[in-house]
């Protein structure tokens, strides 16, 4: 029997999952899981060159309240903080709970809360918007977690998904560190199947392709990309990859990037919940 959309999409999760914890080093998975990439999620506030920030500024107006699930560092919270009454932002990671603390009062932004917890178990009141960027890759029960997007939003949910999974630029290294294919995330195609299957109709605006972030140097993509890959620092796997950085990193506009990167493809996917229709 063929699976519906929404099993189809666990599938891929648990089938991802379990690649990475049969392959990876034995050393036990962190806590957290953004422990040493907080900051660079990180951005100023009142930048004004951001395609995103001014489409999510036509469905936030002044007096409202937003809810930003799976917040980070405040990328798109802080900045929508300054566009509307509060933001409530909506965050499991320690370390981006901190960013996120540290980078509201760094730039004197007191019109928003943090919710330590993840999207399935956080307590929040409904608001007239709820964003969720990039967050979906690695939900299982993807079903149940729009389905709580839409019963908390009061007059808009705004989804901003890749048309590929996040680290689609590394599965390269995948094959040649672990010696097999890495199995893909859910990502936008899976999505559309996904919503639609849940009948509901969103607007879908695509975003300016993102350059890959770079690396200053070849230590500083190892020590990130020792983690993205599941190593253990010394092992052998971990000595194959610095060879195999040492090959594929390549200078550009001042950065050292992995060779033939594709750019990152975003889209917003926003709609109104059936009920307030």
């Amino acid at each position: 029997m063929k699976m519906t959309a929404v099993q189809n999409w666990k599938a891929m999760v648990e089938a991802e999952h379990a690649q990475t914890e049969r392959l990876r080093d034995p050393a036990p998975p962190p806590t957290d899981h953004w422990q040493g990439l907080a900051d660079r999620f990180r951005s100023d506030p009142f930048r004004s060159d951001d395609p995103l920030l001014d489409l999510l500024t036509k469905k936030v107006e002044s007096q409202h309240t937003l809810i930003d699930v799976g917040a980070g560092a405040g990328r798109l919270a802080l900045p929508l903080a300054l566009r509307c009454r509060h933001v409530v932002a909506v965050e499991p990671s320690p370390s981006m709970a901190e960013a996120f603390l540290e980078e509201a009062a760094s730039h004197n932004i007191s019109n928003v809360s943090l919710v330590r917890a993840g999207w399935e178990e956080a307590e929040v009141e409904p608001a007239p918007v709820v964003l969720c960027s990039h967050v979906f890759y690695t939900v299982k029960d993807i079903g149940t977690f729009v389905r709580k997007l839409e019963a908390h939003a009061q007059e808009w949910v705004c989804v901003v998904i890749f048309r590929e999974p996040p680290q689609r630029r590394l599965y390269p290294l995948w094959e040649r560190v672990h010696g097999e294919e890495r199995l893909w995330l859910p990502s936008f195609p899976q999505f559309k199947e996904v919503l639609r299957e849940l009948r509901i109709k969103g607007e879908m605006e695509e975003l300016p392709p993102q350059d890959p972030a770079g690396f200053n140097n070849l230590e500083e993509a190892w020590n990130q990309l020792r983690g993205r890959l599941f190593l253990t620092e010394g092992s052998p796997k971990d000595r194959l990859l610095g060879q195999v950085l040492a090959e594929e990193l390549e200078e550009f506009e001042g950065d050292m990037r992995l060779r033939g990167s594709p750019p990152m493809e975003p889209v917003l996917v926003s709609w109104k919940p059936v009920s307030k229709e």
